[in-house]
């Protein structure tokens, strides 16, 4: 069977080895994950793109993240676009209204309807509608944000992540020059999940407003957590 070195920092290594984890079904899962999750993507980005299939085909995203990503597709059917941008995907993330990475944007203090960018085609494609290659990049770098985090599902909060992770899209570039780069973005989605759970453990679903609240307090000792550790593993 081959084999494929896994390089962990020392801490965690170490931490590993004391725990007696089952390492190699571990690593096997996640990869197995990943690759369901990303052969999904690279199917649709490499046919035609058809909204009313999209719940099948990506079956481990979220109804919001279908929604999202088939509002991207029909702006760019009807605006004539020779592919789906990272720009469609974030203005359809903003139309959907109501999902987590709007919440997560607002925590950074950023409004999302007042995000802009100039409106322009993106590379890749083909014949037919299809993602753009930014796009298609974004679409499986959130996948692997999803695993890292150690969710069995793909939300609007990892495809926030993907596209200000991905660097030549004009999305990555608006959601970056407002101050939402990969690493914030990152943080606190971590931060909003945690306070998300608090809430419903401690009283019933919270409005948006309060959550976003939860999300700036949880947030504060995470950043003190994730720099102290980046500060020993420099």
């Amino acid at each position: 069977m081959p084999k494929i070195n896994v390089y962990l920092p020392d801490d965690l290594a170490e931490a590993v080895r004391d725990s007696g984890l089952p390492v190699s079904a571990i690593c096997q899962r996640a990869l197995e994950d990943a690759v369901r999750r990303i052969t999904a993507i690279r199917q649709t980005a490499l046919g035609e793109l058809d909204a009313d299939q999209l719940a099948a085909r990506l079956p481990s995203f979220t109804s919001r993240a279908v929604t999202v990503i088939a509002l991207a597709i029909n702006a760019a059917r009807d605006a004539g676009a020779p592919n789906v941008g990272t720009g469609h995907l974030l203005r359809a993330m903003i139309t959907e209204g109501e999902n987590l990475a709007l919440r997560v944007l607002r925590a950074l203090e950023i409004e999302p309807a007042a995000l802009s960018w100039a409106e322009k085609d993106e590379p890749g494609g083909g014949p037919g509608l299809r993602y753009s290659t930014p796009a298609a990049s974004a679409l499986e770098l959130l996948t692997a944000e999803a695993t890292t985090l150690g969710h069995n599902y793909v939300g609007c909060e990892h495809l926030l992540i993907g596209l200000a992770a991905e660097p030549d899209g004009i999305a990555g570039r608006a959601l970056r020059e407002a101050g939402a780069d990969a690493k914030s973005v990152r943080r606190t989605v971590s931060a909003a999940l945690g306070g998300y759970a608090h809430l419903r453990a401690t009283k019933p679903p919270a409005g948006p407003e309060e959550l976003t609240a939860v999300v700036r307090q949880e947030l504060r000792p995470l950043v003190q957590r994730i720099e102290a550790i980046e500060a020993r593993l420099a």
